[in-house]
């Protein structure tokens, strides 16, 4: 019996880094968009090149084991070149694998990251089998024997299963965590509200809640000074509708901005913890099922909790690829206690 299995994707990644970038900020009055850019018909040389595996349901898998825990993963590959790197990827890693869906019909999913000087990217992703896992493929027998299901992003007709596995796992007291991908968001509020409320913790970026919410963050102007609040009302107002259920904490990671919850009673915030960033590929799975994890390591501390999944998600950002510099829970303390002045900050509501 497994206490932790994660159901994502798995997808052979490819770092391209090239001097030549360009990022090109944009603004409107109510927006700030900001886009790569490469020029036009020319031949762009490449400053540095890597190949790893990724993908929600590896990451988060690698890293519930790398905490201690029991793990197993739930993924859909091909049978090629790319699932043969994947494969091999967890020799040496204590995850168990017998729930994982190999088809030789279709292709591994395959992603080119585009990387800037500034450790952000873009990604490329072709979703081949990840895009294509059916209810008929899940184990349930192994979720409903589980402590712990964490779900992933997941796309195409694969978020079709998520009201089911959702739904499934809280009636067998499977505590659920879910981090909603862009593809689920997009179906709308009533579909996602589904699976929201079967969720015990629920994480998104500010993007993808504003997506959810059709919230909007207002910039500063002449007359109104957001930024002097240490949380923008319309994130409180994004809380306040992810929310849907009594027992669920809500998670809103900002980038390098730091990170917020709300359990229905305080806001919190924690702080970016400060290291080099090499590639943010990664981040969000470090830190939102670190956050789930450490839950159980600090007594259900949430500002805590957003302290240890913000160390490890330094961490990763840290080194090229989205498992290379996970922490186990030991080396997050360790590193906390470096850094006493570092902690997060509660919000009265």
């Amino acid at each position: 019996m497994c206490e932790v299995i994660t159901i994502g994707s798995a997808t052979m990644d490819v770092f391209v880094e090239s001097d030549d970038a360009n990022i090109v900020s944009v603004y409107t009055k109510n927006k700030k968009s900001e886009f790569m850019s490469y020029p036009y018909g020319a031949k762009v040389e490449i400053t540095d090149f890597a190949s790893k595996v990724g993908g929600g349901g590896v990451n988060t898998a690698v890293n519930f084991a790398n905490l201690g825990y029991n793990t197993s993963a739930i993924f859909k590959i091909g049978d090629d070149i790319y699932s043969d790197g994947v494969l091999e990827s967890f020799k040496g890693k204590n995850i168990d694998l017998s729930n994982i869906i190999q088809d030789p019909k279709i292709s591994t999913g395959f992603s080119i990251i585009l990387v800037s000087f500034q450790g952000d990217r873009t990604v490329l992703a072709h979703r081949g089998a990840n895009a294509m896992i059916k209810k008929a493929d899940i184990n349930f027998e192994a979720i409903k024997n589980s402590k712990l299901l964490y779900i992933a992003p997941l796309n195409g007709d694969s978020t079709k299963v998520l009201d089911d596995i959702a739904t499934f796992a809280r009636e067998n007291n499977v505590f659920v965590c879910f981090n909603a991908g862009s593809s689920s968001i997009k179906k709308g509020f009533t579909y996602l509200k589904k699976i929201l409320e079967n969720a015990n913790i629920v994480v998104m970026n500010k993007e993808e809640a504003s997506l959810a919410t059709q919230i909007q963050v207002r910039p500063d102007t002449r007359d109104e000074k957001f930024s002097d609040q240490l949380i923008h009302p319309d994130v409180k107002a994004m809380f306040n509708k992810l929310k849907v259920m009594d027992y669920q904490i809500i998670v809103i990671t900002d980038g390098g901005h730091g990170a917020y919850a709300y359990d229905g009673k305080d806001y919190y915030y924690c702080p970016v913890f400060d290291g080099p960033v090499v590639s943010t590929l990664g981040a969000g799975d470090a830190f939102a099922s670190t956050f789930c994890a450490a839950l159980g390591r600090t007594d259900k501390n949430i500002g805590k909790s957003l302290m240890y999944a913000s160390v490890n998600s330094a961490g990763v950002v840290s080194e090229f690829g989205a498992t290379q510099g996970l922490l186990t829970f030991d080396e997050i303390e360790k590193r906390l206690s470096s850094k006493p002045d570092y902690t997060f900050t509660v919000i009265k509501k």
